[in-house]
């Protein structure tokens, strides 16, 4: 009962972005185990988080087969991690989006960009070492310094390259966003196979960022295989859907009376 208690309740935060959902059955029974009466008015179980709130006026009515559907439990708390992947991943595609810009910009002007890399590395290394980070072996830095060199041609593969992998992140960030089924294959798909990329990197250099990007990555594979049982986990589709399936409260309340 204790964890049931302190459980946090994820469909208050779905109220708190969206605000309740209220709905009148014009069913008599039902309609009275979803209003009562106070000193300060009516008030309405909101669909979502179960609370009685108030209610000036009256909401939306019609049969309880009409009720709006709406996330609840463990379907909300899906949705409200699977967006803040989505959103991580729209971030990375604007800086990959960057980069690619860059390489562009500069390709066959490689004396100025050599001129205003080896002005900027120093500076560079100087601001991020007194945050904690060590530039002096990094391999970004290096990458850098290789693509200052490389030849046009190598430039214009690097810029595909930058622009693929932005690409992918959208598509990942929006299947993620939209919650369907493909957009978690999708995403387990393309983040997973750059994990023995971090692993390898991890083992020969450990610096915060790589961390906290491969924790995240590694964090999105586990959930979306465990939780919404990919590739047949725990009985696959078929179970998660049964598991997930949060009965609206006015089935709840119906079946109770």
């Amino acid at each position: 009962m204790d964890d049931e208690r302190h459980r946090f309740d994820w469909s208050l935060l779905g109220c708190a972005f969206s605000g309740h959902v209220l709905y009148a059955p014009t069913e008599p029974a039902l309609r009275a185990r979803l209003t009562a009466e106070t000193a300060g008015g009516a008030t309405w179980r909101c669909l979502r988080c179960a609370d009685f709130v108030p209610s000036a006026t009256m909401p939306p009515s019609g049969p309880a087969e009409d009720a709006p559907l709406v996330k609840r439990g463990a379907e909300m708390r899906d949705a409200v991690l699977l967006r803040f992947f989505a959103v991580e991943r729209w971030v990375r595609a604007l800086l990959l989006g960057a980069a690619a810009y860059v390489v562009h910009r500069f390709a066959g002007r490689q004396n100025e960009l050599r001129q205003a890399f080896d002005q900027a590395a120093p500076v560079v290394k100087q601001v991020f070492g007194r945050a904690g980070f060590d530039l002096q072996n990094s391999k970004t830095l290096e990458l850098l310094q290789k693509a200052v060199d490389a030849r046009p041609t190598t430039l214009t593969w690097i810029v595909i390259a930058l622009a693929a992998y932005a690409a992918v992140e959208v598509v990942e960030g929006v299947g993620l966003w939209l919650l369907q089924r493909w957009g978690e294959y999708f995403a387990f798909v393309a983040t997973g196979m750059f994990l023995p990329l971090e692993v390898y990197e991890l083992a020969h250099r450990v610096s915060p960022l790589k961390l906290v990007t491969f924790a995240l990555n590694l964090a999105l594979v586990l959930y979306l295989v465990w939780t919404k049982r990919l590739f047949g986990v725990r009985g696959g589709k078929r179970a998660y859907e049964a598991e997930r399936h949060a009965a609206s409260l006015v089935e709840v309340e119906r079946a109770a009376g």
